[in-house]
């Protein structure tokens, strides 16, 4: 099977760029203008892809929540209002995808429900995320597989029996496996990072890393370590109202990362051991050989002596 999977005209994989995606996720809290700045965000800073999130509401909250209250910026509303507030429908996604289109710039979603493939289908995205939460929902994985575009699947709060299933249903062709750990925002401590080659060394596919946690380092290490993929939460200000702000990265932040990520990239190399051009000049000049070594040794410090060549 091949470690590298077409996600529309990007490769995924081994030996390619890393594949940066900025999650949008519901970080726009339901306002097209800060999704259309956020994907601005995202362009800047050099990201390949950016995803948001879909729900049907309905079918994606629990009935004994929906009618539980909770403080808003659109006041003191059910839960099941606030979940709609904060979902765009077919003209805002007509923006988005347009928007994505004249910029250059991917964008795709994970769908909650079969409804929301459903939706998201209409847009011939390059691909879909599948959130760590439907790891065990194998009647949406299937669905999902139906589609024949590439996945990306996330694996947090899962253990290797659930990632198994999830594979055994979705099978290796075109498919990316994300290491994460579902905590928002993850302490480092449970981060893990020495899963993303423990996957590589079971899964013939690209793995990927997606990072919920505060500040850039992990997921630098991430791409060090064979991360083919990283997916970060963007935001316009962590200060934000919204459940997964404090665990996103802002405009500034995310520059740095993909600047880190590049040069990180670039630094790797490819384990050959080689003498580099650059390396000549100081080596002709700081450089002895053994025979000038043995006569230094011989004669002692001080003593002028003309070594022949």
């Amino acid at each position: 099977m091949s470690r590298v999977v077409r996600i529309g005209d990007r490769l995924v994989g081994e030996g390619q760029r890393t594949f940066i995606v900025g999650e949008i996720g519901i970080n726009h809290n339901g306002d097209l203008n800060n999704a259309k700045r956020l994907i601005d965000v995202a362009i800047t800073a050099g990201c390949d892809a950016v995803k948001f999130q879909k729900r049907t509401p309905e079918l994606c909250v629990p009935a004994e929540q929906r009618d539980v209250m909770r403080e808003t910026p659109w006041g003191y509303i059910t839960y099941l209002d606030y979940r709609h507030r904060v979902e765009f429908g077919r003209e805002a996604y007509e923006e988005i995808a347009e928007y994505c289109r004249l910029q250059g710039i991917l964008w795709f979603a994970s769908c909650w429900d079969e409804r929301s493939i459903d939706f998201i289908e209409q847009f011939e995205p390059p691909c879909y995320k599948i959130q760590s939460a439907a790891v065990t929902d194998h009647t949406l994985l299937r669905r999902l597989r139906a589609t024949g575009r590439p996945l990306i699947l996330s694996t947090g709060m899962s253990s290797m029996e659930q990632i198994w299933g999830a594979v055994e249903r979705l099978g290796v062709e075109d498919l990316v496996i994300c290491h994460t750990t579902s905590t928002y925002p993850c302490p480092p401590e449970e981060l893990n990072l020495r899963m993303i080659p423990r996957l590589q060394a079971i899964f013939p596919c690209p793995i990927g890393y997606s990072g919920h946690e505060v500040g850039l380092v992990p997921s630098v290490v991430a791409v060090a370590m064979g991360a083919a993929m990283v997916e970060r939460h963007i935001t316009l200000d962590r200060a934000m109202w919204g459940s997964d702000q404090a665990a996103s990265v802002e405009p500034g932040g995310l520059e740095r990362l993909v600047k880190y990520i590049r040069t990180i990239e670039s630094s790797l190399g490819d384990g050959i051991k080689r003498v580099y051009e650059s390396e000549l000049k100081v080596m002709q000049r700081l450089r002895r050989s053994s025979e000038e070594s043995a006569v230094s040794e011989t004669v002692g410090p001080g003593a002028d002596v003309a070594v022949a060549r």
